[in-house]
């Protein structure tokens, strides 16, 4: 059975064809599109694919974005299948006051990070990051409880609300330094600054909650920028979102491939 596995954040939509419902999956085809050209899926690059069997989402963008979605999707013979976060699934259980009131992308994310842990064999607690339009910093224990997180502004909400609040600051982007001496730099330092805090914060809650040192994972279309302004090691996971709607799939549908998994 083949996949199709969408992911549909505040900005992009990003989708992957894979060929099984299953962790280490092969990609067929894969895709980004800007949220507001939607409506060219079905007639562009959909349109050249194989129709799928499956289809598992993560949507954070709201019904009217949702029902766009579904509208390019019914080229295919296939049901819209969107996650939602519950109290435990795939290995991870929900530490939210109110589960389903957690970000589905928040939720996702995690248990793709709780897989790929619990694939090498020996479970640390995690500090899971993802940093986009906004920045999620969340805390697992070695157990695969969800301790609980916290969500920021990414660099693009931080610099317009300066913007709009602040007479003077209509400046291009700058650099991150140490030091910086210009307002440009100045900004751009002020918020990549902020994100590493409130992560290095985290893993130091973690590391003193659980008694051992978190491994971190960092996802999201901006994770790369911050790489040089961490203190913490940290392994930057391009796919995470994907690795848990596979790990969901697998869960939900079962395995059609019979190839060995991670951990097996």
């Amino acid at each position: 059975m083949t996949l199709m596995a969408i992911d549909v954040g505040n900005t992009r939509l990003k989708w992957a064809l894979y060929d099984a419902p299953e962790p280490g999956a092969q990609v067929l085809a894969q895709g980004v599109e800007f949220l507001e050209n939607i409506e060219k899926l079905a007639e562009g690059e959909w349109a050249a694919l194989r129709p799928p069997d499956l289809m598992l989402g993560c949507i954070v963008a709201g019904d009217a974005v949702k029902r766009r979605v579904q509208e390019q999707m019914e080229i295919w013979d296939v049901s819209a299948n969107w996650v939602v976060s519950s109290t435990a699934e795939a290995g991870l259980v929900n530490g939210y006051d109110h589960p389903s009131r957690l970000g589905p992308d928040r939720w996702v994310a995690m248990i793709g990070a709780n897989h790929r842990m619990r694939a090498r064999g020996t479970p640390r607690p995690m500090v899971v990051v993802m940093v986009g339009t906004a920045v999620t910093v969340e805390a697992i224990d070695a157990h695969g409880h969800f301790l609980g997180g916290l969500i920021l502004p990414g660099h693009g909400i931080m610099l317009r609300a300066l913007e709009s609040g602040t007479a003077g600051l209509h400046v291009p982007t700058g650099e991150v330094r140490a030091f910086p001496t210009n307002t440009s730099d100045a900004l751009t330092s002020g918020g990549t600054y902020a994100i590493a805090g409130a992560v290095e914060c985290m893993v130091r809650n973690v590391r003193q909650h659980c008694g051992v040192e978190p491994a971190c994972f960092m996802t999201g279309g901006a994770g790369w920028k911050m790489a040089p302004s961490l203190s913490v090691e940290f392994e930057l996971v391009e796919s995470l979102i994907f690795d848990g709607l596979l790990v969901i799939a697998q869960e939900r549908y079962g395995s059609s491939s019979g190839r060995p998994q991670p951990g097996r």
